[in-house]
């Protein structure tokens, strides 16, 4: 486990090295999630050690929703001000994000069948 936390902590690191110095408008935790999706993609396959450490991480994903709920509960005065602005930005993530989650399991199952057909 130790070994796939510190892989996905330098991944961070990285990120953020990358953030600082060429791509200040992306979060360096973003750029080190899309280096993650890029080193997985390579290699074919998640190894022990990652799925190990992404399953102790699992169970404390809860403990991420505790900070939206406590602002929204505190800031609820202002959230109905930008209730438009918030669905707008609701309704075009939904618009954009059903026909790409769509694609992107047509190209799964695709894939899994090539793989079926080749063995």
């Amino acid at each position: 486990m130790l070994k796939g936390l510190t892989f996905l902590v330098l991944l961070q690191l990285c990120g953020s090295l990358i953030s600082q110095t060429l791509l200040p408008m992306l979060p360096g935790p973003i750029i080190g999630l899309l280096l993650l999706l890029g080193w997985l993609l390579v290699r074919g396959e998640i190894g022990e050690p990652l799925t190990q450490a992404a399953n102790g991480l699992l169970q404390y994903l809860p403990l991420l929703l505790v900070v939206p709920a406590a602002g929204i509960l505190v800031s609820g005065e202002q959230l109905l001000g930008d209730l438009g602005a918030i669905l707008a930005a609701l309704l075009l993530s939904l618009l954009v994000t059903v026909p790409l989650c769509g694609w992107l399991m047509q190209a799964m199952i695709r894939r899994i069948d090539r793989a079926r057909d080749e063995r």
